[in-house]
């Protein structure tokens, strides 16, 4: 093809180059109009990062010279001529940005790798406006830094819960965490979890969105203990009773009944579990409507463990009533893993005089949102929340930091911090609403799973939920 020709199509390629342009800048604007007002910031932020990359990986070490020419520069030097000069290698980048900031992806050079980009964390945080800078592996040759202009745990949330079971029932959403990554637990072979904090510090929030991501599922059955009133119309699960098969306030006595029913169900799955799923643990197979994953809520645990001294009948009574509830909940934990039992305490604290060590100590999964001690902080997560006092929930007593906890996450160093966000009261009462249907009680299905399956069922005390 000649010189002649190719230009004549020039008019053409300027044409379609400049409709591309043209394109790609219409969706640019329609996507920032269409953009929060946070997002449109972070997106002003994530030009300037592009821009500025080449100039700001100079200045923060994170180049690497290659003093072997390319293979252009090896064809074209003569052989008498000069050597070619040292080429300047900086790492190649994408920049996402979002509400809170921007998130880049980088790639890995000789000598530039994950340390030193860690290591560059405070000079990227300056440059680039933001809180706080963070660098983890992205896989082999990549790093991901997450730099957030706005702190995410002073920033409230809402969630807006919908009637769609959940795609992974082992999956709980607990919130974003300081770099407004959300932060996931697995619930698969956990015995029981516990919340801790002060009164108004978003516990019971948290447990509300649990029970609102969940209650969609017919795999999913839960029960609560609430040692905060007599009754659920008095409390804050009055919007959520409907979908819970069994629910008691702080009588000892109706909760010690509701113990002894969910210690029988454990059994009773415990010893039909091999004939029924063929497997010894429930999760390898999964939750299913027939055999539910069974939650238990206790609220204001200490209500129901507390120790009661005196020499009189009925205090005597009381304080036998409470030791074999804190037995029987310890059975609860100890044994219903692997049968799909799940038992979630939450106290203000979490001290051995609030929570029996043996049930806490046993308990996997373990939250705290604010403290004022720092010996309620360790009850709630260990003693190694001493070597994090930055991280500790001591800090969290703002008003600013009304829901957010902090956990030990697997994988991760040291502790997390986590805005849970917030489920208002309608929304709660809608998805009651919506999925009081699939309220099922557990005795009962596995009584038609064994009449299925040719075995005796024996029949159990019913426990009703007060209205």
């Amino acid at each position: 093809m000649s010189v002649e020709a190719v230009t004549g199509y020039a008019p053409d390629i300027l044409l379609v180059a400049a409709v591309l342009v043209s394109v790609w800048l219409l969706v640019t604007v329609v996507r920032y109009v269409r953009a929060d007002r946070g997002t449109r910031v972070s997106m002003r932020q994530a030009v300037r990062v592009r821009w500025g990359w080449v100039r700001l990986a100079r200045m923060a070490g994170l180049t690497v010279t290659d003093k072997t020419p390319s293979l252009l520069a090896q064809i074209t030097t003569q052989k008498d001529g000069p050597a070619p000069a040292p080429r300047v290698l900086t790492p190649r980048i994408k920049v996402k940005p979002d509400r809170f900031g921007v998130v880049v992806r980088a790639k890995t050079l000789p000598q530039v790798g994950l340390e030193e980009y860690q290591k560059s964390a405070r000079y990227l945080a300056d440059a680039w406006r933001c809180t706080r800078v963070s660098v983890l592996p992205d896989g082999p040759g990549r790093v991901v830094i997450r730099g957030v202009r706005s702190d995410p745990l002073t920033t409230p949330t809402r969630h807006r819960p919908t009637s769609r079971p959940p795609a992974d029932l082992t999956r709980w959403e607990l919130g974003v965490d300081e770099y407004a990554a959300m932060v996931c637990v697995s619930l698969a072979n956990v015995p029981g979890v516990t919340v801790a904090g002060t009164p108004g510090a978003g516990k019971t929030s948290t447990v509300n969105k649990f029970v609102c991501d969940f209650a969609p599922s017919a795999a999913v059955q839960i029960a609560t203990a609430d040692g905060k009133v007599s009754r659920a119309s008095e409390g804050d699960y009055a919007d959520l009773v409907k979908r819970m098969f069994a629910f008691c306030g702080d009588d000892l006595d109706e909760a010690n009944a509701l113990f002894k029913r969910l210690v029988e169900l454990r059994r009773r799955r415990s010893s039909t579990i091999r004939d029924v799923l063929g497997v010894k643990n429930m999760w390898h197979v999964g939750p299913s409507p027939q055999w539910p994953l069974t939650v238990l809520i206790i609220d204001e645990a200490h209500t129901f463990f507390r120790e009661y001294k005196g020499s009189d009948a009925e205090t005597k009574r009381l304080a036998a009533l409470t030791a074999e509830n804190a037995r029987l909940v310890e059975d609860l934990v100890k044994k219903g893993r692997s049968v799909g039992i799940l038992v979630i305490l939450i106290s203000q604290k979490t001290t051995g005089d609030a929570l029996p060590t043996f049930i806490r100590d046993v308990c996997p999964i373990g939250l705290s949102f604010a403290q004022k001690t720092v010996e309620a902080a360790v009850a709630a997560l260990g003693d190694d929340i001493r070597n994090w006092p930055d991280a500790s929930p001591v800090t969290l007593q703002d008003p600013a930091y009304v829901g957010v906890a902090v956990m030990a996450m697997q994988g991760r160093p040291g502790y997390t911090r986590i805005r849970t966000p917030y489920v208002s009261d309608a929304d709660a009462a809608r998805i009651a609403e919506d999925t009081s249907h699939l309220t099922a009680d557990p005795e009962l299905l596995l009584d038609a799973l064994l009449h299925s399956t040719g075995q005796a069922a024996t029949p159990l005390p019913r426990l009703t939920k007060q209205p």
